[in-house]
């Protein structure tokens, strides 16, 4: 029934007199009311960067200047100080019989006025700069704000107290610095202290002290030289070298899923917003590309092995809820088969980058194959319509497992896991996202998702019999079945990136569960920060599930800097190693523990504001690696840090980024958040959600492969370890469930 989509506005045929020409005037109508819409978008999209180039200023402020100085001229009070004279005199008199000298006073009191309001933009946006660049707020204990913080609020709020746009505050953000090497490197040898022993750390001083006198000064200039010319030192290698350059698959290895559903007066950077719709990561046999456009009027879905390609707009117009439900359900009524090859071909998405670049060349370069493979990687994203059912259960705790591995990998062929992000819908209506990770962050996709379902909850309306509003139209054409002509060595080759991928997935350990014991309400009675509290635990239970600590890899963002992304905290730390091994150590009386606990809690925060305001260390040892690698300079310690594996990797998700509901009043809506697959064979992935006063949720993923971890075990260790530290504080919590 699709394929009947397949007319296009011009169909023509030989005839003996040459070329007959068919129109079709709906078509056509079509065909024009498209480039209408094109049309109006180029324009708002030009006057939106207008409006965000000159934010604080607008049309109306410059129209106010120019009044201002035109009124006062007329009123014999120049206060251009004589420039309007002196722009005056540059007006040629004779070679236009309307520039009379009217004329040309006005046309000198706009170009000066024009020139005051472009220096007030300026010397405002230079301002914000400036005070963007104070953190001393972070420092700050919590009811301890200094005088010079306030007066630094106030000075903000007064500069951005104008709605601003989402991209308005990108040129008044501050760069990224440069750390001081000596710095770094200091912080790095604290950071592994507690994981070497004497001999060990012993050897790892004197590289660090042999790189810092004669490698480092060299790299670090060609650093400092970077940060002066590009707008970040650290993002466009942090995307080329970690994500796009890397060879393996890119399902459990790199892309993460969400299930989130949640809820200042310092910007973000919102760059990373730019490429969420209409991005496909497109595979090369050294280093893939990021492919975005600047519209894209369908998405590509996903049902029963087939593909389809369904329009988003009836002419310059959106399609209504009502509209898309009516073109879901055609492609689910669709009884048509597969086509061979069709099913898992997006298999290829998640096995070897090498071997999917190889086959899109060798397969997918022309005809109907390089058609229907555009019609993917041009759609704004993809959807997948799962035929499995998947969603938390209170009375299963295996449900929120099963539903986190199914949005992690699928079936290795029902994601297509290039696109910017796949939006899953599951047979009994619950949702989910995968999500390739190289064009953003996770807060960037949650910011989204959030919004998406505060919308669906709270905004949309639906009938009695669970239907969109409104009436459906008929007339609209059916969702377009892409065509395919796969030979059987493609088919082969399908196979075996489908092999890989599924051995992949089978060998992930993912457990997740809902921690509903305390959440943030109690952690704030030990008055710690939840963050940090959580960190502690899992320090905890990691000693306590391998015997050993390990290095620990936290996820922080530096999104308060221009293109920032992210940086490393590294919360192994002495202070919470000693705190652990006290904990291990019966003679320890309750006073002491609580010290050691908040010690250790003080350093994590530490730590975490350092890396937030620029003054990480994993960042800046990264980029002197890759400046060390362009000048074929050997490193011993910088190539000992590189390698350095990350065994326990870990991220709190964030929630409540969007105020569009009260938490508090609608507890049913706050979902689980989302994960990632261990960095490390041996070692363990661990996201966690602190969605409540009551309420945290943990994602947990191992591998099978290996016999030093097991993800539910430590997930249990995790609960007693959370239950264990708020014990110390004398605050009652029940005993950990078997």
């Amino acid at each position: 029934m699709a394929e009947a989509h397949q007319a296009v506005a011009f169909q023509f045929t030989v005839t003996p007199d040459g070329v007959d020409f068919q129109l079709s005037r709906e078509a056509l109508k079509h065909v024009y009311l498209s480039g209408i819409n094109s049309w109006k978008k180029r324009l708002i999209r030009i006057k939106n960067g207008i409006l965000r180039g000159v934010y604080p200023g607008s049309p109306t402020s410059w129209l106010v200047v120019v009044m201002t100085t035109m009124g006062s001229s007329y009123c014999n009070v120049d206060l251009s100080m004589g420039m309007i004279c002196c722009i005056r005199k540059y007006i040629p008199e004779g070679c236009c019989r309307y520039l009379t000298l009217q004329t040309r006073t006005l046309i000198s009191v706009g170009i000066f006025s024009t020139g005051v309001w472009v220096t007030g933009i300026f010397l405002f946006r230079q301002t914000l700069k400036l005070l963007l660049s104070y953190h001393g707020w972070m420092f700050e204990l919590h009811g301890q704000t200094s005088r010079t913080t306030k007066i630094w609020a106030i000075c903000v709020r007064l500069l951005s107290n104008r709605r601003p746009m989402l991209y308005s505050f990108q040129t008044s953000l501050p760069k990224l610095p440069v750390p001081k090497v000596a710095a770094t490197v200091h912080r790095y040898l604290e950071s592994v202290r507690p994981l070497l022993d004497d001999e060990q750390y012993y050897r790892m001083e004197m590289l660090a002290k042999d790189f810092q006198e004669k490698t480092a000064p060299r790299l670090q200039k060609y650093l400092v030289l970077k940060s002066w010319w590009a707008t970040n030192y650290v993002s466009d290698w942090w995307e080329e070298y970690i994500y796009l350059r890397g060879r393996s698959p890119l399902v459990v290895n790199s892309n993460y899923y969400v299930m989130v559903m949640a809820l200042g007066i310092v910007p973000m950077c919102s760059y990373q917003m730019e490429r969420m719709f209409n991005t496909t990561r497109l595979p090369g046999k050294d280093t893939d590309v990021l492919q975005h456009l600047l519209d894209s009027r369908h998405v590509a879905v996903y049902h029963k092995g087939r593909f389809y390609k369904l329009w988003l707009y009836q002419g310059s117009q959106l399609l209504k809820p009502r509209d898309l439900e009516m073109q879901f359900q055609r492609i689910l009524d669709d009884p048509s088969p597969p086509q061979p090859g069709e099913e898992k071909l997006a298999a290829f998405t998640a096995g070897g980058r090498v071997q999917w670049a190889e086959a899109r060349q060798t397969y997918f370069n022309t005809g109907k194959n390089k058609a229907s493979l555009e019609a993917i990687e041009k759609a704004a994203f993809f959807v997948t319509l799962d035929e499995e059912s998947h969603g938390l259960d209170p009375e299963n705790e295996a449900s929120l497992s099963l539903y986190g591995k199914s949005l992690l990998h699928g079936n290795c062929y029902n994601r297509w896991f290039d696109k910017s992000f796949n939006l899953i819908s599951f047979k009994n209506a619950k949702l989910g996202l995968n999500t390739e990770h190289s064009w953003a962050d996770a807060p960037i996709v949650g910011h989204l998702w959030e919004f998406v379902l505060a919308t669906d909850a709270f905004h949309l309306d639906y009938t009695d019999a669970g239907h969109c509003q409104g009436k459906p139209n008929h007339s609209l054409a059916p969702p377009q079945r892409l065509l395919w002509d796969i030979p059987e060595e493609c088919q082969e080759l399908i196979e075996s990136s489908y092999q890989v991928a599924k051995t992949l997935a089978d060998d992930v350990e993912l457990y997740c569960f809902h921690f509903a014991t305390f959440g943030k309400g109690l952690i704030k009675k030990c008055r710690t920060s939840p963050d940090a509290f959580v960190q502690i635990a899992l320090q905890l239970a990691h000693f306590r599930d391998k015997g050993k600590f390990c290095l620990t890899y936290e996820a922080s963002m530096t999104r308060m800097f221009r293109d920032g992304r992210t940086e490393t905290v590294r919360s192994c730390t002495t202070e919470a190693t000693a705190f652990v091994q006290a904990m291990m150590d019966s003679g320890y009386m309750k006073p002491d523990l609580q010290d050691l606990f908040r010690k250790a809690a003080e350093k994590h925060q530490l730590l975490y504001r350092l890396a937030m305001t620029g003054a990480g260390i994993d960042r800046h040892l990264f980029c002197l690696y890759v400046v060390s690698k362009y000048l074929g300079l050997h490193s011993p310690f910088l190539a000992q840090v590189l390698s350095e594996p990350w065994r326990l990797s870990t991220s709190q998700i964030a929630q409540f980024q969007i105020h569009m509901f009260d938490p508090e009043k609608y507890p049913n809506h706050i979902a689980a958040g989302g994960g990632f697959g261990p960095v490390a064979d041996d070692g363990y992935g661990v996201s966690y959600m602190i969605a409540g006063e009551n309420t945290i949720f943990f994602h947990v993923s191992s591998k099978f492969s290996s016999s030093e971890t097991n993800a539910q075990r430590f997930g249990n260790h995790i609960r007693q370890a959370l239950q264990d530290i708020a014990a110390l504080f004398e605050i009652s919590v029940p005993k950990t469930e078997s």
